[in-house]
């Protein structure tokens, strides 16, 4: 046999996307439904939404006692109340439901037992303690986006969500076939001249930890026929074939003939050292790959080559834990006694990394799915103000962090929707967003802390949608609006509307929940409220706060209040009867700057996109006339 003399090699990047484009349908994804509880570590292959709300009713939140608030007022330490046992409390344990007329939990260690009764020395407010229905997961909430790697917290949060299966890439089956007359198994003892074969236990670890399921066959030795005969019966029995060593330019080296002879080989040799002698083919329809034998050459080759043709599989993107400095977006207070870890979402803005947290609660599991690392705050310390600069362990790579458009602002379902499309791209961009409401979300733009803010702010006076805002918190800067979506805002009802509810004029007589300060959608009620002459004092629940649409439906349809203003998607969602109010502009703001980032132009380019509308159509209660329209304000 000739020696395989190649006197040119190709660079890396380029002979990853000649053979990538190469292979085609060779290495296209194939999906299959599984059971979540089997699902670590696979990649959906599709966004998976809830089909059960968490809590699933409204829940005590620690043990103690459950009360009715109105009930507690007065008690102090200078005046103690006693309440009497089946009239004024019961006694209840964490997780118990909370039924009327209870409405708040008093804790255990705040009681005091005696022979009248239970002693208070505190008042409670309305839902002290107490868990609502929705808190941490809402039915028709998206859980998780599509090409994202399942982790034991997601587990826990989708069978918690009623999600009990679910749509994921196939494992693809990858053969590995040591070759070599001098290699012998680590079991073995070996004598002068042999080598203790180890790559290919390397080689399945490799594949597992990027989600293909490896076949390691026996040592075959330098004989072309039986090599041959190896690699047509692992190509047989396997999705992707890796043969290790006889890849490089000795005479014994039969690998790149024998896949000329069944196949085609698009690639010998590659610019990188070591892993030079690297062999990409394709045979009998199927990716083969050879790999040089020394260790590192080999890791390197199987790191460059293999994964990526893995992660094409299986739709898996490469992840690596790390620490990063980063901006703290709110104030964090913490308790001088515990290490406390929080729950953050990161991204980077005008060159600096920022994370804003998340749900700090331990019922809260979703936040685990939503967190992008943990901000730790060392014990004797009493927290961070927002500003300071804070260590972040990271959950996902600095690269990931970096294709993150950060979105701060006003709540609606087609941030999901668009969060899934960008998830599928395949730059693998992500869209980061937490909802403080319009107002909260452009004083973040203005502080640097966001690439983006959804906004729907109407001006009483001139009818006209965000754009006077925009003016008065950057009076220096010119600022772009983009525009979004038209909206229906309206009233959320149970089925039926049972309580005959016709407008804003009967939301004195019924029990209402109220978004939250700075929300668009609270602004808009305060100027319906205004135009009715009707007072936040004439509403039973005006104080009493959501903080998305959907969490809004949720108490509306489990019965904690009658109404709440929201979007008709929400509605819909929920299966409750809805009232319009009227349309309204739900856009987006940014800064010139940040419109020409890359990831914004996918964003984009997403949002006035086909496939776009036809989600939201399903959803419902869109319109998208002036979607994509850019608007300059300036101050």
């Amino acid at each position: 046999m000739k020696r395989n003399l190649y006197l040119t090699t190709t660079p890396v990047e380029e002979a990853r996307e000649i053979y990538m484009n190469a292979l085609g349908s060779a290495a296209a994804p194939v999906t299959e439904t599984i059971s979540v509880i089997e699902a670590l570590g696979r990649v959906t292959s599709e966004a998976v939404y809830a089909k059960y709300s968490s809590p699933l009713y409204n829940s005590a939140a620690m043990d103690g006692i459950a009360v009715v608030s109105s009930a507690t007022l007065g008690a102090s330490e200078a005046s103690p109340l006693t309440l009497k046992p089946g009239r004024d409390y019961m006694i209840i344990d964490t997780g118990d439901p909370i039924k009327k007329p209870y409405d708040a939990v008093i804790m255990a260690e705040d009681t005091q037992e005696t022979g009248d009764g239970m002693v208070i020395r505190a008042a409670a407010h309305a839902w002290e303690h107490v868990r609502p229905v929705g808190e941490d997961i809402v039915v028709g909430e998206m859980i998780l986006t599509r090409c994202h790697r399942i982790r034991p917290i997601d587990i826990g949060v989708l069978l918690s969500g009623g999600v009990t299966e679910i749509s994921v890439y196939a494992q693809p089956k990858v053969g590995i076939i040591p070759t070599g007359t001098e290699i012998v198994e680590p079991y073995e003892d070996p004598k002068e001249g042999d080598i203790i074969e180890s790559n290919s236990r390397m080689f399945e670890a490799m594949v597992r930890e990027n989600g293909g399921m490896p076949h390691r066959y026996d040592i075959v030795e330098d004989d072309y026929e039986k090599i041959k005969a190896a690699v047509l019966k692992a190509l047989d029995e396997n999705d992707l074939l890796i043969v290790n060593a006889g890849s490089s330019a000795g005479t014994e080296d039969y690998t790149v003939h024998i896949l000329r002879e069944i196949g085609e080989v698009f690639v010998h040799g590659v610019a990188m050292k070591p892993g030079k002698p690297v062999i990409l083919a394709k045979a009998c329809g199927k990716p083969v790959i050879g790999i040089p034998g020394y260790p590192v050459s080999a890791y390197l080759a199987v790191e460059n080559f293999v994964c990526p043709v893995l992660r094409s599989f299986t739709g898996l993107r490469e992840s690596h834990d790390q620490r990063i400095e980063a901006v703290l977006s709110r104030r964090l207070v913490s308790s001088l006694k515990h290490r406390e870890y929080v729950r953050v979402r990161v991204g980077r803005v005008n060159g600096r990394y920022v994370c804003a947290p998340l749900a700090r609660g331990a019922g809260a599991a979703m936040s685990m799915v939503k967190a992008d690392g943990f901000c730790v705050i060392p014990q004797e310390s009493e927290g961070y103000e927002a500003g300071d600069t804070v260590e972040v362990m990271l959950f996902r790579s600095s690269e990931d962090i970096d294709r993150t458009v950060v979105c701060t602002g006003s709540h609606d379902l087609l941030l999901d929707v668009i969060s899934d499309l960008m998830s599928g791209e395949d730059e693998g961009i992500r869209l980061s967003s937490t909802h403080v409401g319009s107002l909260g979300g452009l004083m973040a733009l203005q502080r640097g802390e966001a690439h983006i803010t959804p906004t729907h702010l109407l001006d009483e006076d001139t009818g006209v949608y965000n754009e006077s805002y925009i003016r008065r918190l950057f009076p220096d800067e010119e600022m772009l609006l983009v525009k979004g979506v038209g909206r229906i805002q309206g009233l959320m009802v149970a089925p039926g509307n049972p309580l005959g509810i016709r407008g804003i004029e009967d939301l004195t007589r019924v029990r209402y929940v109220n978004r939250q300060r700075g929300a668009g959608t609270r602004v808009l009620l305060d100027y319906r409220l205004k135009q009715a002459g009707i007072t936040p004092e004439d509403i039973d629940g005006y104080d009493a706060e959501a903080a998305t649409h959907m969490a809004v439906a949720a108490q509306v349809a489990g019965g904690e209040a009658d109404c709440g203003m929201g979007v008709y998607s929400a509605a819909h969602a929920m299966g409750l009867d809805f009232i319009p109010v009227g349309e309204e502009e739900y856009d987006f703001a940014m800064r010139p700057e940040t419109y020409e980032m890359p990831e914004i132009k996918s964003f984009l380019r997403l949002l006035t996109g086909g496939e776009f509308r036809a989600k939201l159509g399903e959803l419902g209660g869109y319109s998208f006339e002036n979607t994509g329209k850019v608007i300059t304000i300036r101050g």
